[in-house]
């Protein structure tokens, strides 16, 4: 078994996984976007498909002026084996919102419940199922008023707690204590933990207990995955991790990190993405992670004396990218007007709409940015545009921080424009003036820049502005984010119309 990192690439952070049914499946964070919590399936691990989304109803999830890195936080999903049921339980940190979970018995379908409401607190929940019981739990602050990862039991059928909650444990010592989860194992309760922030200084450690309520003992070699000491190296900030087993009873883990734009420039502009591991056991009983507790961008199951056991492969070389917007990958910012929209195999219409730099119904259909190297192509027929209107492509980190590249109607025609907009600021712009309602748009990006361009005559594209990646990186903008590349219309009504795959 080979396996090359990161196996879901691009904006997908936080990722749980279960298996069922013969499959594996995966839910990640979406924050301020929608749909809500995409959902990937594998037979194999290695390879995943996105199948829907949790979320994808108004009832279900509305973001309505949710500003940059609010909405939902760090989703859980379950299988309950008694009730042949899929559970996913999340927090959206944005209004009086929560921990809540849907439910499903169908996740091919894709229709999950309506969200019932937890009675707890804190974030990044999670679930087990263990008998007859169900239990919650999330980090922050306990019934009693103490801090830490607290756990209590709930009705699954109305989310009501039944006992009070407890904190089970402070963590091992690091800072940020985060994303739990609990297992049982054997004659043990393993309790899962991130600490250290999701950035550079993250990891993930293990305790245990024989009681679900404690005491927990600390693994004796944590943190059991961290990359904080890899200096110079592109794959960062391994951590906020779920187990799995197989049904040949071997075990991985998936986790976040982040891939940075150069090994030697601490940015990353892709977002948390989703990574694979081996889990192996000691005979004691306490997990060791992949060769050397440390994520690699590949590596080899092999047998070495009999045993199994992971060595580092070559690093690979990533593909660059031909942006496609997928309808069933397509992601809308916050709660979206669908009647603004008329998606189509290659081809799409938006109506315009609130301006792209603000937090009301913008008309934006992006799909996550998933390698550094690539072009995002597409044709623009601004024809239906009223005077001021705009429709174009953007490379979009949040509200305040993205690239754009556009044509708009003035007195005297079509322009063609780009800008650069950091912290709310257009700090560059430059337009030119072209002599047809339809011109061809591209961003080229690579590791260190965005390119915002226009043909000017056939096959010659002209860069208006060079923006560098790092300004639309977490680092600077400060976001749990990633860039997502989409086409987008602003202004009053008008339409524009967008022929994308080309080139």
């Amino acid at each position: 078994m080979k396996c090359t990192n990161p196996v879901i690439r691009g904006f997908y952070p936080d990722p749980s996984i279960c298996f069922a049914n013969g499959a594996y499946y995966v839910v990640c964070s979406s924050f301020e976007f929608f749909p809500g919590l995409p959902v990937f399936k594998s037979t194999d691990l290695l390879h995943w498909t996105q199948i829907g989304h949790c979320l994808t109803r108004q009832s279900q999830l509305d973001l309505r002026g949710v500003e940059a890195s609010g909405g939902l936080y760090a989703p859980t999903i379950r299988y309950d084996e008694k009730r042949r049921r899929f559970y996913v339980v999340v927090t959206n940190v944005s209004g009086n919102y929560g921990n809540f979970y849907v439910y499903t018995d169908d996740i091919e379908a894709g229709m999950w419940s309506e969200p019932v409401r937890v009675q707890r607190d804190g974030i990044d929940p999670s679930l087990l199922f263990d008998g007859d019981k169900t239990y919650f739990l999330s980090n922050g602050t306990d019934d009693f008023g103490e801090e830490g990862i607290s756990l209590c039991e709930i009705d699954i059928e109305t989310g009501k707690t039944l006992t009070k909650a407890k904190s089970i444990s402070r963590g091992c010592g690091g800072r940020y204590l985060e994303a739990p989860h609990l297992y049982r194992i054997g004659k043990w309760c393993y309790l899962m933990v991130a600490e250290g922030g999701t950035e550079y200084g993250h990891m993930e450690c293990m305790l245990r207990s024989k009681d679900i309520w404690g005491p927990y003992e600390m693994c004796p070699h944590n943190p059991i995955l961290t990359n904080r000491n890899l200096g110079g190296y592109i794959q960062q900030a391994a951590g906020h991790a779920d187990l799995v087993e197989t049904p040949e009873g071997k075990w991985f883990m998936v986790h976040l990190g982040f891939r940075q734009i150069d090994r030697w420039l601490p940015f990353h502009n892709l977002g948390r993405e989703t990574y694979l591991e081996p889990v192996f056991w000691t005979d004691d009983g306490w997990p060791t992670v992949a060769s050397d507790g440390t994520c690699r961008s590949c590596w080899l199951l092999t047998e070495r004396d009999g045993k199994e056991i992971c060595v580092t492969a070559e690093e690979p070389v990533y593909p660059e990218y031909k942006w496609t917007l997928d309808k069933n990958r397509a992601c809308y910012l916050r709660l979206p007007d669908m009647s603004a929209y008329q998606i189509e195999n290659e081809t799409a219409r938006l109506r315009a709409c609130d301006a792209l730099g603000s937090v009301g119904t913008v008309s934006f259909a992006g799909m996550r940015q998933e390698e550094h190297t690539g072009t995002m192509t597409v044709a623009v027929d601004a024809s239906e545009l009223a005077e001021g209107e705009e429709a174009g492509l953007t490379a979009y980190m949040n509200e305040r921080d993205y690239y754009a590249v556009y044509a708009t109607k003035k007195e005297k025609g079509l322009t063609v424009c780009a800008r650069l907009v950091m912290d709310g600021h257009a700090v560059y712009a430059k337009e030119h003036a072209v002599e047809s309602d339809c011109v061809t748009l591209r961003i080229q990006s690579k590791p260190l820049n965005y390119d915002l361009q226009f043909e000017e005559k056939q096959g010659v594209f002209e860069t208006l502005i060079s923006g560098h990646s790092k300004f639309l990186s977490s680092e600077v903008t400060c976001g749990f984010t990633g860039v997502i590349l989409a086409l987008y219309c602003s202004g009053t009504g008008g339409w524009a119309s967008f022929k994308f795959n080309m080139r």
